[in-house]
């Protein structure tokens, strides 16, 4: 195996675009599931990608997981116990565990590869794997979701990669209907969902599939993402029930999460989508 000084890019043809980074190729393995590489950067740190995606980088995966976590958290009454689909660099799951209300977070992640060298090489990212609340569980989310106890779940996390080979099915109304009964009746998803920019038809055909699942209201948050195609990226939260995620708002303690980006204003912010947005969501709406 040849480790070689260059650059990472990766080309998102269909917009006949790319986002490139300098560096120094450390590591490379083919996995059953995927082909994982490890680079040092000049600029960004580490940066693990996935079948030539980016995954995470030391120097923005905090925008990311404080998004994809504290917003779904801080807008249900009573996070307790919460689940995890995808998610092996557990950024997401050191977030989750911030929430001294949460009781239990498994991460559910069908290629313990991507969590040991996480381990190896974002050792930031992992210090709250020993947490007693937290469960590390090595599978297929699907048949895990699938079998899970029903109303058992207060929040799941989708913190998958994008809707292609093993996280294809987590992009669909089948999925979310294994989803809903998962949940309780305050239940709520959130789910990783692409660039508003690049991925509109995607969107729209998420939130289409989780109302036709079941699920009372949709609503998408935004945020930079600079190492994601485009540099702009979103998350899609599906209610149970047909409360707005901003008004759970002014019972939680934010403060006390120690965050770098994420906030109150940050909350309320995401929600505030652009015109061509709204218009978008309204469309794909299954009563439009």
């Amino acid at each position: 195996m040849t480790l070689d000084q260059s650059w990472f890019s990766e080309p998102v043809e269909a917009t006949g675009s790319a986002f490139s980074l300098k560096g120094r190729k450390l590591h490379e393995e083919q996995t059953p599931y995927q082909k994982i590489e490890i680079w040092q950067t000049e600029t960004f740190g580490y940066l693990m990608t996935i079948d030539g995606c980016t995954m995470v980088s030391t120097r923005d995966n905090f925008l990311y997981h404080e998004m994809m976590s504290h917003v779904v958290l801080n807008s249900h009454p009573s996070p307790q116990n919460v689940v995890i689909v995808g998610g092996g660099d557990c950024g997401t799951l050191s977030e989750v565990l911030k929430h001294p209300e949460v009781r239990s977070a498994t991460q559910v992640e069908i290629d313990e590869r991507v969590t040991r060298l996480a381990e190896q090489y974002f050792p930031e990212l992992c210090t709250r794997n020993a947490d007693p609340r937290a469960t590390l569980f090595f599978g297929d989310g699907i048949q895990w979701m699938k079998d899970a106890e029903a109303g058992s779940i207060d929040i799941i996390i989708i913190d998958s990669t994008d809707p292609v080979g093993p996280a294809e099915g987590l992009f669909g109304k089948r999925f979310y209907l294994d989803c809903i009964k998962a949940l309780k009746p305050d239940g709520l998803l959130v789910q990783q969902s692409e660039s508003p920019l690049l991925h509109l038809d995607l969107i729209c055909q998420m939130h289409a599939a989780m109302r036709e699942a079941g699920f009372a209201r949709t609503d998408l948050f935004h945020f930079p993402q600079v190492i994601y195609p485009s540099g702009w990226w979103s998350g899609s939260i599906a209610s149970r029930r047909d409360t707005p995620p901003v008004q759970r708002l002014e019972t939680r303690t934010i403060s006390a999460l120690d965050t770098r980006f994420y906030d109150a204003d940050t909350h309320r912010a995401a929600f505030a989508l652009p015109p061509y947005l709204r218009s978008a969501l309204r469309s794909s709406a299954p009563d439009s």
